[in-house]
């Protein structure tokens, strides 16, 4: 079956064609029911509550569905697919289309972990200029591990959550003493995320070829940096308060079988990776970002050009014996290829504020409170066209008083 062959009207040829059909939790305003799984396809969510009595579309998340693991996943999108495609099933499925600007979208997954990475070379190269000038720009560990840090998964937000300037000490190289107050350098990370759909057991390793056992599928994301703050306290521990006030995931989770046509050839890595990190060449995705500062596109960072594969992240978050649950999240780190428009930062876009860039006229580096950011992703469908990840989209709000004990 193609995607031309869908009966819903404006969904053949778009971006959210039958070979795409992401999974969200909405709420229709019209009615007194609570969350419920559905599916986009075109600018309409199919209730697949409506549509079936299984339990796991009666939830407020996507955690049920998606242990019930990879022979279910397939099961659900061939039936999902027919419904939408076969036009003996047009009226029975037709009541249960709800338009996008009639629902409510929704954190689509309870998140128990979230780590994120930091796999591109070009991105890691970046910042390693311009924080150590007169060193080699990447540490010796860079080319053997996929280096990552654990995040905080209470904070990780539906696209269109307003973003709070956060506030932290802060000390500038020209300063001799920290200060407190907001954030001067608060910037965005184009990312990639990967949601873990069955779990594994503590003790356990999740190898490289087992990577579609356990991923369920793919969410843009936007990693909220604040820099200052992340640059004085980053030594010797790593990220803390500058990432963790706030991570934004897209409403829909795109399932890996509509990516069957974005895999491609990772770039060579060398040194050869140790053997529990060794995949076939072709582990890397053609995904297309564009990021946008208040509706203007200022980068179109390729994540084709990632270092490190989605299945060598997961195999090293388990080589300890460490454990993954449903629902689980993992970031891949900003996305930044080789040209200074490919950049998926506002520091390497800036080059952390020493060269500014021009949007509309007007020079900019950080971002500025009442700025929007909007990541949108596309793909190569299964079908021969394109295929639209879920946008990640967020405002800048000024900081708040902190409250005094």
């Amino acid at each position: 079956m193609t995607a031309s062959t869908t009966w819903v009207e404006g969904a053949a040829g778009s971006l959210f064609d039958l070979d795409n059909l992401p999974y969200g939790v909405f709420t229709p305003r019209d009615s007194q029911d609570g969350p419920r799984v559905g599916v986009r396809i075109g600018d309409l969510v199919l209730d697949l509550a409506g549509i079936s009595e299984d339990l796991w579309w009666r939830s407020p998340s996507l955690n049920a569905f998606m242990a019930a693991g990879p022979a279910q996943w397939a099961a659900a999108r061939a039936w999902i697919t027919e419904a939408l495609g076969d036009d003996s099933h047009r009226e029975r499925t037709a009541p249960h289309l709800h338009p996008l600007d009639a629902v409510d979208l929704h954190l689509p997954i309870e998140i128990g972990d979230y780590v994120d990475f930091y796999a591109s070379l070009q991105h890691a190269s970046n910042v390693g200029r311009m924080f150590r000038p007169d060193q080699e720009p990447l540490l010796p560990n860079w080319k053997h591990l996929p280096v990552g840090y654990h995040g905080r998964s209470g904070t990780v937000v539906p696209s269109g959550t307003d973003i709070v300037r956060p506030c932290g000490q802060r000390k500038a190289p020209t300063e001799d003493t920290p200060t407190f107050g907001p954030s001067r350098r608060l910037d965005i990370e184009a990312e990639l995320g990967f949601v873990v759909g069955v779990g594994s057991a503590l003790g356990g390793r999740v190898g490289t070829d087992a990577f579609a056992e356990h991923t369920f599928g793919v969410v843009g994301l936007n990693d909220w940096s604040a820099r200052d703050i992340q640059a004085w306290e980053y030594v010797p521990l790593g990220p803390f308060l500058g990432k963790s006030f706030a991570t934004s995931i897209s409403h829909w989770v795109t399932p890996l079988a509509a990516l069957d046509a974005a895999w491609t050839d990772l770039p060579v890595q060398d040194p050869q990776p140790l053997d529990y990190l060794r995949v076939d060449r072709r582990s890397g995705l053609d995904i297309e970002v564009e990021v946008l500062l208040n509706d203007t596109v200022v980068s179109r960072p390729p994540y084709s050009s990632m270092y490190w594969s989605p299945a060598q992240m997961l195999a090293h978050t388990t080589v300890n014996g460490a454990s993954v649950r449903t629902g689980d999240l993992w970031g891949s780190g900003t996305i930044s290829g080789g040209e200074p428009e490919q950049r998926g930062s506002f520091l390497e876009l800036s080059w952390g504020g020493a060269e500014p860039f021009t949007v509309g006229g007007v020079e900019r580096s950080f971002l500025e409170d009442g700025d929007t950011v909007t990541l949108r992703y596309t793909a190569p469908g299964t079908s021969g066209g394109r295929i639209a990840l879920g946008e990640v989209t967020g405002l800048v709000l000024p900081a708040t008083e902190p409250k005094q004990p």
